[in-house]
């Protein structure tokens, strides 16, 4: 069953009866992040929503779902070549020996 941490994060507080302000200082985060993690605007880490949700007292794991692929390394191998490849293309020009910030004045 795939849940987003969003509906997760709002049922596990409303359950446990909590203000969102409440959950933030149980969670040790600012009650705006659990504003934005609850409106979807904002997406929590793996580590933030299990420490957001063991923070109202619900017991359970999280999981990652298949939807969460990993990279094929011989896929990437295969890109990392070309993007290298087109690096190799570019043009290159010498450094600039100009400073970013004009030099102080030395006093003598």
């Amino acid at each position: 069953m795939t849940v987003d941490a969003a509906s997760t994060i709002q049922t596990a507080r409303e359950h446990a009866g909590l203000s969102k302000r409440e959950l933030a200082r149980r969670a040790h985060t600012s009650p705006a992040a659990i504003v934005a993690y609850e409106s979807g605007t904002r997406d929590p880490t793996v580590g933030t929503l299990a420490r957001i949700v063991a923070a109202t007292g619900a017991v359970g794991d999280i999981e990652l779902g298949s939807g969460l692929l990993r990279p094929n390394p011989q896929v990437a191998s295969v890109r990392l070549g070309q993007v290298l490849g087109l690096a190799e293309q570019l043009p290159r020009r010498r450094p600039s020996r100009r400073l970013a910030y004009p030099a102080f004045p030395r006093s003598t």
